[in-house]
Formats: C-alpha cells, sequence, structure tokens
C-alpha cells in the first residue's frame, strides 16, 4: 500500500504509449537491416523475418497485458517472474537487466547519440583522445555520451513530469519525421532499377559474408536457421517494449492503460519497422557490391558502415543526407535513452525493497522517484561506455532477453494455475494458443542461435547464471 502512495501517478494512455514506441525506436532499424541482408540475400525472407518479429513483440505484449493488470506495481517483469516462480528467477532477471541489458543498451544508445553528433559538430570523434590513461583512452564521443547520460538521469531525479515531457516531445518529434521518411520513400523516390532487382531475387536466399567473398545459397532448413540468425537484429531492435511494466505504479488507471499502451506501441513499431524495410527495397537493391563506389551498386547489404538509413536517404535528399539522417538519430537515440534510464530504475527500486538490491535504491526522493537507484545505474552505464564492451555485451542480449520473456510468457500459464482466483481485469488476448506460439517460436530461435552463433549465446547464458551465486551470497551477506 505505502508504494502506491509514495509514487505519483502522473502517465496517462499517451504518456504510456510514448514510452513503449520511444525505447523501442532507437537507431537499430536504420542499421540492422543491412547486416540480415547479408544473412538472407532475398527481399521477401527479409520481410518475413521483420514480420515474425512483429508478430512474436505483439503477442508478447498482449500476454504481458494480463500480468500489468493483476500486478500493477512498480518493477513489473521483475514482479512477474518472482510471482510466477520464486525470488530467485525474480533476481536473476534483475541482475541481468542491471549487468547488461538495460546498462548495456543505454551505454550503446549514448554511443549512438554522440557517434551521430560528431557528423554535425566533428570535435566529437573517436580520434580526438581527451585523456589518455595508456590502458585506456577517453575521447570526446565518450564524453558526450556519459555526458548525454547523466543529464537524462539529473533529469529524470527531478520527477515524473519532467520525464514525461522529454519523452512526449522526443517520441513525436521521432514519429513526425519518421512519418514524412516514410511518405516521401514510398511515394516519391522508388527506383525502379532497385524493384525491378528486388523482385527478381525476391525468393532467392543467399547468404554473404560481410566482406563479400563467400556466397552461400540456401534452401529448406537453411533458410529457417539463417532467418533465425538474422531476426537477432530484428528482435534487438523491437526490444524494450516491456519498459512501460517498469513503471506500472506511475501510471494512470494501470490495469487498463499499460495493456493498452503495450499492443498500441508494439503495433504501431512494428508496422513502422515493416514500412521502413519496403522503402529501403524501393530505393535501393538488396543484393550489392562490397568494393562498389556507388550507394546503389553497394546495395542494402554492403552498406558503408551498415548505416542503410543514410544510403536511402541519399537516394531522397541527396548529398545532404548524412547531416539529416544525423540529426534525426540524434532526436531518436535521445529520446529513446530517457525512456530507458526512467524505467529501469523502478526495477531496481522494487528489488531494493525485496532486500536484493542496494538499500538506497529503494528510497524515494522529494521528488516521488528513486534517483539514488537512477544514479546507480548512471554510473554503471557510464562505466560501460569507457570500457568500450558495450558492443560486445549487446551481442549477448538477446538470447538473456529471450529467456526471460519465455519465463514471464509462461508466467500466465502458472500463475492461471497457481492463483486461479485472482482479478484478471484483462486477459491474455488468444490464450493458450498466441502465448503458447510465442513460447515455441522464442525457444526455437534460441536454440537456432545456440547452434549457429554460440559465440553471442553462451556468454549470454553466463551473464544470467552468474547471478546464482550472487543471490545467495547477497542473502548470506545481508543476514549476517
Amino acid at each position: 500500500m505505502q508504494e502506491k502512495l509514495s509514487f505519483k501517478r502522473n502517465l496517462k494512455l499517451l504518456d504510456s504509449t510514448a514510452i513503449v514506441v520511444g525505447s523501442m525506436i532507437g537507431s537499430g532499424i536504420f542499421i540492422v537491416s543491412a547486416d540480415m541482408s547479408r544473412q538472407l540475400g532475398s527481399p521477401g525472407w527479409l520481410l518475413i523475418a521483420w514480420i515474425v518479429t512483429g508478430i512474436m513483440t505483439i503477442i508478447a505484449a498482449l500476454s504481458y497485458g494480463e500480468l500489468a493488470g493483476m500486478m500493477p506495481k512498480a518493477g513489473g517483469q521483475y514482479v512477474y517472474l518472482r510471482e510466477a516462480f520464486n525470488p530467485l528467477t525474480g533476481f536473476l532477471y534483475g541482475w541481468s537487466l542491471f549487468s547488461v541489458i538495460q546498462t548495456g543498451t543505454i551505454a550503446a544508445v549514448g554511443m549512438a547519440f554522440a557517434k551521430f553528433m560528431g557528423v554535425l559538430v566533428p570535435w566529437f570523434s573517436e580520434k580526438n583522445v581527451w585523456l589518455d590513461l595508456g590502458f585506456m583512452q577517453f575521447n570526446t564521443v565518450q564524453l558526450l555520451a556519459i555526458a548525454s547520460i547523466v543529464f537524462l538521469t539529473w533529469l529524470n531525479s527531478r520527477g515524473i513530469q519532467a520525464g514525461k515531457i522529454v519523452q512526449n516531445t522526443f517520441t513525436l518529434t521521432k514519429f513526425l519525421a519518421l512519418l514524412v521518411f516514410l511518405i516521401i520513400g514510398l511515394f516519391f523516390a522508388a527506383n525502379a532499377d532497385a524493384i525491378h532487382i528486388n523482385t527478381t531475387n525476391f525468393w532467392s536466399a543467399v547468404q554473404t559474408s560481410k566482406d563479400g567473398a563467400t556466397i552461400t545459397h540456401l534452401a529448406g532448413f537453411a533458410i529457417v536457421a539463417a532467418i533465425g540468425t538474422a531476426m537477432v537484429g530484428s528482435l534487438f531492435s523491437s526490444d524494450a517494449w516491456n519498459n512501460i511494466t517498469f513503471t506500472a505504479a506511475e501510471v494512470v488507471n494501470p490495469k487498463r492503460n499499460i495493456p493498452l499502451s503495450l499492443f498500441l506501441g508494439t503495433l504501431i513499431v512494428t508496422i513502422i519497422y515493416l514500412l521502413m524495410n519496403i522503402v529501403y527495397l524501393q530505393v535501393l537493391p538488396l543484393r550489392g557490391t562490397f568494393e562498389a563506389s556507388t550507394v546503389v551498386e553497394r546495395g542494402m547489404q554492403f552498406a558503408t558502415d551498415d548505416r542503410l538509413g543514410t544510403a536511402a536517404m541519399s537516394n531522397i535528399f541527396g548529398n545532404s543526407a548524412v547531416l539529416i539522417m544525423a540529426a534525426f538519430i540524434i532526436i531518436s537515440t535521445f529520446g529513446c535513452n530517457n525512456g530507458l534510464i526512467l524505467s529501469g530504475a523502478r526495477v531496481y527500486y522494487t528489488m531494493s525493497n525485496d532486500g536484493l538490491f542496494f538499500r538506497k535504491a529503494g528510497i524515494l526522493n522529494k521528488n516521488q522517484v528513486p534517483a539514488t537507484g537512477l544514479y546507480i545505474q548512471c554510473i554503471w552505464a557510464s562505466l560501460l561506455c569507457l570500457s568500450g564492451r558495450y558492443g560486445d555485451l549487446l551481442d549477448y542480449v538477446v538470447f538473456a532477453v529471450l529467456i526471460f520473456y519465455v519465463l514471464t510468457i509462461l508466467g500466465v500459464f502458472v500463475l492461471r494455475i497457481k492463483k486461479p482466483d485472482a482479478k484478471r481485469p484483462y486477459r491474455a488476448f488468444g490464450y493458450p494458443v498466441l502465448p503458447a506460439i510465442y513460447i515455441l517460436a522464442a525457444c526455437f530461435v534460441m536454440v537456432i542461435l545456440l547452434i549457429y552463433k554460440p559465440m553471442f549465446t553462451w556468454p549470454g547464458l553466463i551473464i544470467v547464471a552468474l547471478g546464482v551465486p550472487i543471490y545467495y551470497a547477497w542473502n548470506y551477506f545481508k543476514k549476517n
């Protein structure tokens, strides 16, 4: 009861949906389809990968809606796992969230923000070393990334109203900018040659190495496996939709607005992502040549530095495309990080009140937000920016995230048995069929990743598993 009285319910349906949309759309949609194009080599299978990702994300969001309606508490997914299974399962999620999922993503988004700011202000460059300690260099990109994280942390420590205003402003701005890009790309920028080439190779699956030296034709199960591995990019770009559940104690009428915002937000982003890929395919041929000099000849597969959004825009806006895309990604990543920073600390707040995180993270400041949790998160994310290892950590995120998505949706089944009489203002759409389909599909993707991308999956498992001894050690020291 104290939790509900302590937090201030200030997030309405629009605000909640803005957190879902804003947290999902960062820089991934402008980059990941380049690697997916190399993995699949086919416009048809590329779109299938994005469609499957979108369907899985929407099903997951619809399933989470039941849990959100049952338990509209700060901490969201952490609470669902704790109640469905046990405190250890909840802790493993919270540990993974803090160590890599949330903070690693904040670091990566902050670095993307700073790198693209460097396009507009060249002083921000990884070559511009501000401090050299021998074993570690501190460049101006890292400086700006950390500064942006610190600023957004401070801003959100001022209260949920401040964070909400920033989130709504930047989400609306990037939504309108994307809408303009989609309208121009779909109706005024079609490239007849690119469309002809893509239509000819629509279902012809070919896997190409990053340097274009190795080409492998795919057929049968190899196509399915390629889709599974390629979906690492689309799943990562579609992640963070669950962050709204972390802020449940601050949502007005959460039993209605959280399930609805989950559905609306994931649906909006899924449609945007699918249309973005259609624009890419209308403007550029999917297949290209690695050493080619022009944007069209390089195709989607070999867009410079995988900056597919910039490559597509260059056909629409000419030489100014780089500046336009840089400005857009600056807006997009800044708004994305605000949503991530705002929501993450609410999980650490609840963990702290369960005795599983630093005690002061469970205390609200005078602005009714967990400021200490925000700053602890800020410090770790900043250290990841300095380490330069956030990119490696993000490779492990998708597998770890899928584990907990599967467990949480399995929790819908478990709680139907454990708590059959609990009030459920919203029941999972399509239960039990759709939640079961998600669990099977996600498990299939995980098996594919274990087989074909072990270097990305086993470290993710190890990070999760490290939480087990930490859980018992934490409880031991707490008791003593």
